[in-house]
């Protein structure tokens, strides 16, 4: 019986440099041969970091198989290996009897989807993935294979002048490379405009993309230009693109289309030459497919497609971030050096808020007392182990938002998303003690699917714990 829960040796990556000085990633070739369904013999080789199937004409492994869904299933190329990711399928991937969400791959197996059954296997053969030479693009830092992949697609797409999804966990710094691709493409010396598609009211979010005309509603005393005005020349970065209402969608559809934009109000429409680059933390396909978002407009923002790594997935460049932002936070007159047992202690944790969570367990260690230890003889402080405190459930099993914990300084979405952060450790927390540890019991009580609940866990560590 094949383990496919066991990190195969297979998927172990290795630096080349090349003739011209050129550095890449080799990784195994993977064949996926369909053996049987209506789409028998069909086969593909995946050459690249991701791959998609399903019955799309998008995808790239297209399936004509009715039980099959559009978007049904993606391999991921990680520094772990090769995953295998069902995009909330309506029938299910299947490995044997196991139905699978997300799993690290072992060197050949069968995975069963619909009446579909495919092979995947490793080939001998290897793809060559360029790989950057240096170790940052713009404000992102990182010496791990994936960042330096990462970077070498970067700098590809900023020479281009095209349309670009950034996808990634929340903290992976989605903006921090928008931000570099308009810094290296031929429009950095023109406006970089950020509208956050999750922060604003409905009723701000139109004028904020479009603009008005002085009277077109209450409140519009003057006339304003919209963010895709504001740009003109550079670059209008959409965060959080997926938390877009749908009754906007149309609207900015045309504007990707035409090049042309009409405030609220007005009449005229004025051509704009702007770039777009968008990025999220959600599924766009899944949203596609619920009927949240729209499918024309998903292909307008996904004409290059780049993906951050999350921090579990290049751990290595953890000591590399530590030192940084101790070099950034720390006071110019002092000196502070972290020992590598320090570092190697943070190395191991999961970081479900990736690099965010761990600059700000970095700035907490140096503005907290009792986080370091005394000064030596050379005058030279030492950090210590960062303790992870979880929040004290309430009565009720919810952890209290207490305001006075909140970083106010912060921007709306990085406070939102560290009060929910809390929230789900405190509930999950509470669920399990109630029915100790029994996760069946506590997937049916939370009315959410067991395998969900494991992913939960797993997010926060909390299946360790236990």
């Amino acid at each position: 019986m094949v383990d496919v829960m066991r990190p195969p040796d297979v998927w172990a990556t290795r630096i080349i440099e090349t003739a011209g000085a050129d550095v890449v990633l080799a990784v195994r070739k993977v064949a996926l041969t369909v053996i049987s369904g209506p789409d028998r013999d069909a086969r593909i080789v995946m050459e690249q970091d991701r791959l998609l199937v399903g019955t799309h004409s998008r995808c790239d492994l297209v399936l004509t198989d009715p039980a099959v869904s559009r978007h049904h299933f993606e391999l991921l190329m990680r520094g772990e290996g090769l995953f295998l990711r069902d995009l909330s399928s309506t029938n299910g991937t299947w490995i044997g009897a196991l139905r699978i969400r997300e799993v690290l791959l072992p060197e050949a197996v069968h995975v069963d989807l619909g009446h579909t059954r495919i092979r995947v296997e490793a080939l001998d053969d290897e793809a060559h993935l360029p790989l950057a030479l240096e170790s940052r693009f713009g404000d992102l830092i990182g010496s791990s294979p994936a960042m330096r992949r990462l970077f070498a697609q970067l700098k590809r797409v900023a020479e281009k002048d095209v349309t670009v999804l950034i996808e990634g966990e929340s903290g992976t710094g989605k903006e921090l490379a928008a931000r570099a691709i308009h810094d290296h493409s031929a429009r950095a010396a023109k406006p970089f405009v950020v509208v956050d598609c999750g922060a604003l009211p409905h009723e701000l979010i139109e004028s904020e993309l479009f603009g008005h005309e002085r009277g077109s509603f209450t409140g519009a005393s003057q006339t304003r230009q919209g963010a895709f005005e504001e740009a003109s020349g550079g670059t209008v970065f959409l965060d959080e693109i997926g938390e877009l209402d749908v009754d906007l969608q149309p609207k900015l559809l045309r504007v990707l289309e035409a090049r042309e934009v009409k405030r609220i109000g007005g009449n005229v429409r004025r051509p704009v030459d702007i770039r777009v680059v968008s990025a999220t933390n959600r599924d766009l396909s899944q949203l596609v497919a619920d009927g949240a978002f729209r499918e024309d407009l998903f292909y307008r923002l996904v004409v290059v497609r780049v993906m951050m790594p999350p921090l579990r997935d290049r751990r290595e460049d953890v000591p590399q971030l530590v030192r940084h932002f101790v070099e950034q936070l720390s006071p110019a007159e002092e000196r502070v050096v972290v020992s590598n047992f320090v570092l190697d202690s943070l190395a191991r944790r999961s970081y479900p808020g990736n690099v965010r969570e761990l600059r700000n367990m970095v700035e907490r260690a140096l503005v907290m007392d009792g986080e370091f230890e005394e000064p030596d003889t050379t005058g030279t402080r030492r950090a210590a182990p960062v303790p992870i405190t979880l929040p004290e459930p309430a009565a009720d099993g919810l952890p209290p938002v207490e305001v006075s914990r909140m970083d106010l300084a912060q921007p709306y979405k990085v406070v939102r998303a560290a009060v929910l952060e809390r929230f789900e450790i405190a509930y999950l927390t509470a669920l399990l003690e109630r029915h100790q540890g029994n996760l069946t019991q506590s997937a049916r009580q939370a009315q959410i699917d067991r395998v969900y609940l494991l992913r939960l866990l797993d997010k926060y560590g909390l299946r360790k714990r236990r």
